[in-house]
């Protein structure tokens, strides 16, 4: 349940003054962007990660009671939009949201207290080529989909089951180096052109359960958690049934492979390389509509976007630390029977982040050559608490661990069906033994 109070008296009220309610191209964004800045300079940051193929900035804006450099113990969230230039809802919406957080810090407990607790990255245009290549304002599809150099973004990153042959762009280089360099934890990208949550996995293998139709991760809970949060929150999303052209998604929800097939996106990137979950949210039955519409479409989705933005303090958060209480970084840090394909590894700071549900949970840190540690631990219901349970590890022996840790970005999946497939003759042998020998004995 979200929590009550002035929230949900501010997001009854329509925007009195401030940022309008149209299409905001390239130059006007940057403006808009750098006057918040300027004007709460104490709660954000403003940097640009990379430019796109035209040279266009790719801005983000940091809103945080830090916004400067991550701080341990504050999560990393992020909001991406206009991955395909010609979906434009999302843009605008984070433009607004920009607006909402930065005029009720102070104000409003739940706005500050997400403020004091979460480092809130807002990439409002991933595409800023493509969007300013849409001139023809479709509801279904323009070449602006695009990026400059005709490249889908969203088939463009690694792919964790199959070899993805495509040159790295710009903007998903940028993208990923961002990824890497920071700590997210949760994430959503912002798509149009249907109304629903999709989650991970796009693509998938027998490993995943694919042949059913449904490619699922070891967290497929806490993605349908995630994703349930945003339809339920949203005004209409969790009908399921509000495009009339598309699929009935039941609460709103999906798997992304269970809709459709898709190699190269961005959403498993984060989840297997970036130890971030990601889910894509299509808010628009129309790919670009109308600018008449942009008003109701930020009504229908700011509740939704505050609590999604919560659900980074899902779980378990912590350090890994020596005897000295000094960080461990590259430790595996991981609930049993949730292992990921690339384990999931302290920071440099020695921190771990792990979205769980409410429940019970053997938690496994292992330190390579320094063993392990097994802890049971009882996660309550913490986002309503605005942090995630706090549980450090203390090793009181670690060897020298490998700097570089890194899972490489190829197919790992298709090593697991190599392996899988490896192991079956020797596990059919072992079975075949033991009934002999019973029957003998």
């Amino acid at each position: 349940m979200r929590e009550a109070g002035s929230l949900c008296l501010a997001l009854l009220l329509p925007v009195v003054a401030g940022l309008e309610f149209s299409y905001h191209h390239s130059e006007q964004l940057e403006t808009f962007l750098k006057e918040v800045h300027q004007q709460h300079p104490s709660i954000t940051a403003l940097r640009s990660i990379g430019r796109s193929v035209a040279g266009r900035d790719l801005w983000v804006l940091v809103v945080g009671r830090f916004p400067t450099q991550h701080t341990i113990g504050i999560p990393e969230f992020k909001y991406i939009a206009n991955m395909h230039g010609d979906e434009t809802v999302g843009r605008e919406l984070l433009l607004h949201l920009i607006d909402f957080l930065v005029t009720n810090d102070k104000s409003d407990p739940v706005v500050t207290r997400l403020i004091n607790s979460t480092r809130i990255h807002i990439m409002p245009s991933m595409n800023p080529d493509g969007f300013e290549a849409t001139t023809v304002h479709d509801c279904y599809y323009s070449e602006g989909r695009f990026n400059k150099n005709g490249e889908d973004l969203n088939r463009n990153f690694p792919d964790v089951f199959n070899s993805n042959n495509v040159t790295i762009q710009p903007e998903t280089q940028a993208v990923i180096n961002w990824i890497q360099n920071e700590t997210f934890v949760l994430s959503a990208n912002l798509h149009g052109g249907a109304l629903v949550a999709s989650y991970t996995f796009d693509n998938g293998n027998p490993a995943t359960g694919f042949l059913q139709g449904y490619s699922r991760s070891r967290d497929d809970d806490v993605f349908i958690h995630l994703a349930r949060t945003y339809s339920s929150n949203h005004a209409s999303m969790y009908k399921g049934n509000e495009c009339g052209n598309k699929p009935v998604f039941p609460y709103g929800i999906t798997n992304g492979y269970a809709w459709y097939q898709l190699k190269g996106g961005m959403q498993d990137y984060n989840y297997i390389w970036g130890q971030c979950f990601e889910i894509t949210l299509e808010l628009s039955c129309c790919k670009y509509p109308p600018a008449s519409q942009l008003q109701a479409f930020w009504n229908d989705n700011k509740a939704a976007l505050i609590e999604y933005i919560k659900q980074v303090h899902l779980g378990v958060k912590g350090q890994v630390l020596d005897k000295h209480g000094q960080p461990i970084p590259n430790v595996i840090v991981e609930a049993k029977g949730r292992e990921h394909i690339c384990p999931y590894r302290t920071n440099r700071h020695g921190e771990y982040y792990l979205l769980l549900l409410p429940g019970s949970y053997v938690l496994n840190a292992t330190a390579p050559g320094s063993g392990s540690i097994l802890k049971t631990l009882l996660v309550p219901n913490s986002p309503e608490n605005f942090s995630a349970l706090k549980y450090d590890f203390v090793f009181p022996e670690v060897s020298n661990l490998a700097r570089d840790a890194s899972c490489p970005t190829k197919p790992l999946y298709q090593d697991f069906e190599n392996i899988s497939a490896a192991v079956k003759p020797t596990l059919h042998f072992l079975a075949l033994m033991t009934v002999l020998y019973t029957v003998f004995k």
